[in-house]
């Protein structure tokens, strides 16, 4: 499946770019907006690429000249325009959206298609504290119920914790695979096919409880704005309601700090041309903060 890059020229345009611009893209992915970004600047500006996983900053390294392609986590922000000694930035985006292929057989458990060790970690699982098999495994029922609800938003939370608890008395929940069944029959049968699968929050809950990825976020608001040059953007695109609740509120409260402006008022969401060749784009939301 080709990933569509979600909000493209909105996100490119939120930017501001000028030909002199130095653009921070944080969520490099499959280069669909490194692409747009390098045809608004000019030979003296500048294009710096991150991404948590190296293998698409390895496919990318022959397809674009001129840029600086970095890898690591945007929560590291600072650390690494340090590493690479660039002091301030006109503009950084970080795009929320996964691709495909990061749920597809990459081995880590983030599909409930796939049998796969429930790992769920951006990174190398060696140095992360606690994996989704540790969660599902260790967890108090109580909690496991917390994150799936406040994470996934799944209102049969506490249905599926104690389904999780039950089973794991028996016997340990080791691959994707058996936690997305476990899941189905934790579900009333009457509430098992909607348009998504009855995993879908699960999973999600989980993969934000494992990367921290809502403090992650905080974490690149609060060091981006740092980093951007007066009147710099910070544009930021989300796909589901928590996100965007944690971007809209961490924007406000800058803004309240008087670090700057909140230039959208509303999110920008996906044009109904776009829509029809790309329905994932639904639930985008595109939000920017400006630098005083």
């Amino acid at each position: 499946m080709i990933h569509e890059t979600v909000l493209l020229h909105e996100a490119v345009e939120a930017l501001a770019i000028r030909p002199d611009s130095t653009i921070v893209d944080t969520t490099f992915g499959a280069g669909g907006h490194a692409r747009a970004i390098l045809a608004e600047l000019g030979t003296n500006g500048s294009y710096i690429g991150i991404d948590t996983d190296q293998t698409a900053l390895r496919h990318s390294l022959n397809e674009l000249e001129n840029v600086t392609l970095v890898h690591g986590n945007f929560r590291d922000l600072h650390t690494i325009m340090g590493s690479i000694e660039v002091e301030k930035v006109d503009g950084i985006l970080a795009d929320l959206g996964w691709r495909m292929e990061q749920f597809s057989g990459n081995g880590r458990g983030f599909s409930f298609r796939h049998d796969e060790p429930l790992l769920m970690t951006l990174g190398d699982p060696a140095s992360y504290d606690f994996t989704a098999r540790d969660i599902v495994n260790q967890w108090d029922e109580h909690v496991l119920a917390d994150i799936i609800y406040g994470y996934g938003e799944e209102r049969f939370a506490r249905r599926i914790a104690s389904k999780i608890v039950a089973t794991r008395d028996e016997q340990p929940i080791e691959t994707s695979k058996q936690l997305s069944d476990l899941i189905v029959s934790a579900y009333p049968a009457v509430a098992r096919h909607g348009r998504t699968h009855v995993a879908t929050k699960t999973f999600q809950a989980l993969r934000i409880a494992v990367n921290e990825e809502l403090t992650a976020i905080e974490e690149l608001i609060e060091q981006g704005i740092e980093q951007l040059a007066p009147q710099g953007r910070l544009v930021i695109i989300t796909f589901h309601s928590i996100e965007d609740r944690v971007v809209k509120h961490a924007f406000k409260a800058a803004q309240a700090a008087q670090r700057g402006i909140v230039v959208t008022k509303k999110p920008t969401t996906a044009s109904s041309e776009e829509l029809e060749t790309n329905p994932r784009a639904r639930s985008a939301k595109l939000r920017i903060f400006e630098k005083q």
